[in-house]
């Protein structure tokens, strides 16, 4: 069997198409359930500690994840995408301001990964800065979308590559998680001071400053 990253975090089928039995699709939901609450409470993790709690053998678990960092793959994408549905979830109106979608994306994604900063934590440190990135793909290109549309409206700047903005938005909002997990910043703050700071930071100089956009 294939590894989490390549499968996915609960995929209902194998590499080679074939449908997995149920019992397989119940210990790895098991697996990624009991993974994200023992790594947001510490990163002192063993797979044997996952196993255990999950209620799994250790074989069925290097089944599925062959390795920590396969286990850990799967946890943060199972996050990225529950950060997306979040997203997905908000009303689409395109013709609605760009800046008022992005302070809503932005309090969404944040009450997702305020959930998971500790697993961040760990990833970070196992799977590095440049893994984890590639997992934030569907994120970024959702922001992505927002940020065009905010640019054809003239709501945001053009005198910057929308790479470099991305790039921005996403560091930080990573800064406020770290600042959140040391304890100088209280989360429930966080959404309000994202937008009070991405968005006049996009905000078309032409135009004028955006300001804090409600979600």
């Amino acid at each position: 069997m294939g590894s989490a990253r390549d499968s996915g975090t609960a995929s209902a089928r194998r590499d080679d198409g074939t449908p997995r039995r149920a019992d397989a699709e119940r210990n790895i939901a098991a697996i990624i359930a009991t993974g994200l609450e023992l790594f947001g409470r510490s990163g002192n993790v063993s797979m044997a500690d996952v196993a255990k709690a999950a209620g799994v053998g250790r074989v069925t678990l290097y089944a599925h994840f062959p390795s920590r960092a396969d286990l850990l793959h799967a946890l943060v994408r199972h996050a990225v995408e529950q950060t997306g549905h979040v997203i997905d979830a908000g009303p689409a109106d395109p013709s609605e301001p760009a800046d008022l979608t992005l302070g809503r994306l932005l309090a969404a994604a944040w009450r997702v990964l305020d959930r998971y900063r500790k697993l961040r934590v760990h990833a970070l440190a196992e799977l590095g800065p440049e893994q984890l990135d590639r997992q934030h793909d569907p994120i970024r290109h959702r922001l992505a979308a927002v940020v065009a549309r905010g640019q054809e409206q003239g709501v945001f700047r053009t005198d910057l590559p929308a790479d470099w903005m991305i790039t921005a938005v996403f560091s930080l909002v990573h800064a406020a998680a770290d600042e959140a997990d040391s304890g100088r910043l209280a989360p429930e703050a966080v959404p309000d001071l994202l937008r009070a700071t991405v968005l006049p930071a996009l905000a078309n100089p032409r135009t004028g400053s955006t300001g804090p956009a409600s979600g």
